[in-house]
C-alpha cells in the first residue's frame, strides 16, 4: 500500500562531493519522494589522491547507480612483492593476498567475470562517472559546513556554512570524510590521532620512466625497512597516450604533532620524497627523480576508533570514512561508502510507504541502515585487531636483519590471503539487502 499524494516530500542534505556523497546522491534522487542537496566545501568539482582500486564489490554498486560504464583503469591482475633494496620477488606463494593494510590492496581474478575484473583507476574518472549520474542543480559548490544543529523534535537540522549561508533538511547524510564535521558534533567524545604513517601519491607518465633499465614497471610494492612503494598503472593499455602510473609511497615513522591532522593532500617537495628513500633500489631513485617538481601530494594518515552508532537525532547518518575513520585500511573506501548510500536509499524508499509521518519514515530507515551496515564496520575493525595481534606474535624485527624483516613482513600478508577478504572485496550489496528483507518477511510469520 503506497502512500496518499499529500504524504510531504523529505529534504535531505548530503555534506561531502567525494564518491559517496555522489552515489548517495543518485540513489536517493531515484526516489520521487525526496528533494536533494548536496553541499560541497571545493568551489568547483575536484578529487584529490591518485589512484583508486575497483573491484568486485565497488562494481557492484555502480552497476546499481548506472555509472560503471565511464570507469576505466588498468587491470590490476597478479601484484609482486618486493625486496625494496634489491627488487627481489617475495611473493606469497598462494599469490592472492587481498589487502596490504594501507589503502592500497591487490586481489587475484581468477574465474572473476572479466568486466568486472578488479582495476586500478584514475579517481578523476571515478568522480566523472558518478557526476555524470547525478541530476543537475542538486550539487552547490563552495559549501563548508561549520555547524550542524539539532532545533529538537520535528525541527529538522539546521546547517550553517563558511560562506554565511544557512539551509534546512529533514534528514543530512556526512559524507565529509574521515575529518568529518557532521561526526565531530554528533559525537564529541570520538577523537583522531595521528598514526604515523604518511603517504605521499602521484601520477605520472609511463613513457617517462622509459629510461630507466631493467625497471619492472609492473603492479606492485617495493617493501623497504620504514616504509613501502607501491606501484600501479591507471590507464589501460588501449587507452591514448599519456598513459599514467600511480606511485604511492607510505613512511611508517613520522613526527606526530598536532598540526599533522590538517595534512592532506599538501604539496611535498622532490627533496622531501628522496630523504625517506634513500635504501631503495637505485632504479627507484631514477623513477622518483622523473617526477616533475610540484607533482607530489602528501597526505597524513589519521584514524579514530569503532563507533557504535553511525545515526543519531533520528535524523542523521554517517557514511563512508565519515562512519568509520580507518585511514583507508581495506583500500576500498569508495566503495564502503557508495554502499552506505544505496542501502540508506532502499530503507528510505521502503519506510516511507509504510506510514504517513515523515519523522518517522527517516527514524526507522536508519535502524535500518544501523542494522546492517553498523556490524559490518565493527566486523572490519574486529579484523585489524586480530591481524595486529597475530603481527605482534611473529614480529621480532629489532633481532633480525633487513631480509628476514621484509620476508617476515610478507609472510604475514597470508593472514589476509586465502579467500578470507571476500566479505569486503566481493561483498554484493543488492543481495545484502534482499537477504535483510527476507529475514525481516520470515521473521513476521
Amino acid at each position: 500500500m503506497t502512500n496518499p499524494p499529500t504524504q510531504p516530500a523529505i529534504s535531505i542534505a548530503i555534506i561531502g562531493g567525494g564518491p559517496g556523497g555522489l552515489g548517495t546522491a543518485i540513489a536517493l534522487s531515484s526516489l520521487p519522494f525526496v528533494s536533494v542537496t548536496l553541499y560541497e566545501q571545493s568551489p568547483e568539482p575536484r578529487e584529490v589522491g591518485a589512484g583508486i582500486s575497483i573491484g568486485r564489490n565497488a562494481w557492484n554498486v555502480l552497476n546499481l547507480l548506472g555509472a560503471a560504464e565511464g570507469v576505466t583503469g588498468g587491470k590490476l591482475g597478479f601484484s609482486w612483492q618486493r625486496n625494496g633494496r634489491t627488487g627481489e620477488p617475495l611473493n606469497l606463494d598462494s599469490g592472492d593476498v587481498a589487502a596490504l593494510g594501507g589503502g592500497e590492496k591487490q586481489q587475484a581474478n581468477g574465474d572473476e567475470d572479466p568486466r568486472y575484473a578488479s582495476i586500478r583507476a584514475r579517481r578523476t574518472r571515478l568522480q566523472a562517472a558518478l557526476l555524470d549520474k547525478v541530476p543537475s542543480g542538486i550539487i552547490q559548490f563552495g559549501k563548508k559546513l561549520v555547524e550542524i544543529r539539532d532545533p529538537g523534535e520535528g525541527g529538522g537540522v539546521a546547517l550553517a556554512f563558511k560562506d554565511g549561508s544557512q539551509a534546512h533538511a529533514d534528514f543530512v547524510i556526512g559524507a565529509d570524510g574521515i575529518r568529518s564535521v557532521v561526526r565531530r558534533t554528533i559525537f564529541p567524545g570520538h577523537h583522531l590521532h595521528v598514526t604515523g604513517n604518511t603517504a605521499f601519491r602521484v601520477l605520472i607518465p609511463l613513457s617517462s620512466i622509459a629510461h630507466v633499465k631493467d625497471f619492472p614497471a609492473v603492479n606492485g610494492w617495493w617493501h623497504g625497512l620504514n616504509g613501502h612503494l607501491y606501484f600501479a598503472r591507471v590507464d589501460d593499455e588501449s587507452e591514448p597516450e599519456p598513459r599514467l602510473f600511480e606511485v604511492t609511497i607510505r613512511s611508517y615513522n613520522e613526527p606526530i604533532t598536532p598540526d599533522r591532522t590538517a595534512t592532506w593532500a599538501i604539496p611535498a617537495t622532490n627533496e622531501k620524497i628522496l630523504a625517506r628513500t634513500g635504501e631503495y633500489d637505485p632504479r627507484i631513485q631514477q623513477v622518483l627523480r622523473a617526477v616533475p617538481e610540484g607533482e607530489w601530494r602528501e597526505f597524513a594518515m589519521v584514524a579514530g576508533p569503532c563507533l557504535a552508532e553511525i545515526t543519531a537525532w533520528d535524523k542523521v547518518a554517517l557514511i563512508g570514512d565519515a562512519s568509520h575513520p580507518l585511514s583507508g585500511a581495506f583500500g576500498s573506501g569508495a566503495a564502503f561508502a557508495m554502499e552506505d548510500g544505496w542501502i540508506l536509499a532502499r530503507a528510505l524508499e521502503v519506510e516511507y510507504s509504510r506510514t504517513s509521518s515523515t519523522a518517522i519514515a527517516i527514524k526507522n530507515a536508519l535502524e535500518i541502515f544501523q542494522r546492517i551496515r553498523g556490524p559490518y564496520y565493527e566486523r572490519m575493525y574486529d579484523f585489524l585487531a586480530t591481524r595486529e595481534k597475530h603481527s605482534q606474535g611473529t614480529r621480532k624485527e629489532e633481532d633480525a636483519d633487513f631480509d628476514t624483516i621484509i620476508k617476515a613482513r610478507i609472510a604475514g600478508l597470508g593472514f589476509v590471503a586465502g579467500g578470507k577478504m571476500d566479505w569486503i572485496y566481493k561483498n554484493d550489496i543488492e543481495k545484502v539487502w534482499n537477504e535483510y528483507v527476507a529475514a525481516e518477511q520470515a521473521a513476521k510469520l
